[in-house]
């Protein structure tokens, strides 16, 4: 079946992290057939047996590969070389959008956006606070690094405690656009859920959903039914 287009911006990411296969694939094809999700993230490293091939048959919405290492949050536990290489076969598979870690070194986001210039693969280089929000230098710092980096698009996350926290990576976005750079930009926690919905308003790329509130693969994250009404509502509330 032919993929959707990706979408260019304003795009709802519904995170499938499951540990079994058959229940993976089950939440991703509900998250196809739902019509919520512009994009799907498959948590690789949330399965205990990694693959990417069942993935793609018979899904239509873009998928986004992550392979989330112990270091940044995520479950896998395994070499970097063997975590990476899961990443280059997705590239290898033409997914739509694969996502690397800009803390995993320069080298290794370069090979990875070499390798996707030979396809039809979107890199997004990620990173992520899980304790707090830095100063606004320090941010654009990292903003730099990830548009320097080759990679498509950026993605930076941080720890919200207080909505001065919040309008510092909401901020992110008018710097990335000047930049021409695409970016995702929000902060987990509970301050920081209206950044999931602002982020879209401001020209976000993108904001990331749980299929369900019980599966949340972040602090602050929404179900998708109910980002998907709270953005309405934030959209048309007047």
């Amino acid at each position: 079946m032919r993929q959707k287009e990706k979408q260019t911006k304003g795009g709802i990411c519904v995170s499938i992290a499951r540990p079994d296969m058959e229940k993976a694939l089950n939440a991703v094809r509900q998250a196809d057939a739902d019509g919520n999700a512009d994009v799907i993230e498959v948590r690789l490293d949330s399965l205990a047996d990694p693959a990417i091939e069942p993935f793609l048959q018979g899904i239509t919405t873009p998928l986004l590969i992550t392979n989330r290492p112990l270091w940044e949050g995520g479950l896998f536990e395994g070499p970097e070389e063997a975590r990476l290489a899961l990443l280059h076969q997705a590239v290898q598979l033409n997914v739509s959008y694969v996502d690397i870690e800009l803390a995993g070194g320069a080298a290794a986001v370069s090979s990875l956006c070499r390798a996707a210039r030979k396809g039809k693969t979107e890199i997004i280089v990620s990173w992520h606070d899980f304790s707090g929000t830095p100063s606004s230098p320090e941010l654009g710092d990292i903003l730099a690094r990830q548009q320097a980096s080759g990679a498509h698009i950026g993605k930076m996350v941080t720890m919200a405690h207080g909505f001065t926290d919040v309008l510092r990576v909401l901020q992110l976005q008018e710097t990335a656009h000047k930049m021409g750079f695409p970016l995702i930009a929000f902060c987990m926690g509970r301050a920081g859920m209206i950044s999931r919905l602002a982020t879209l308003e401001l020209g976000g790329f993108m904001t990331y959903a749980a299929p369900i509130a019980a599966e949340a693969t972040a602090p602050g994250q929404l179900a998708v039914a109910e980002l998907v009404t709270c953005l309405r509502n934030f959209t048309h509330g007047d």
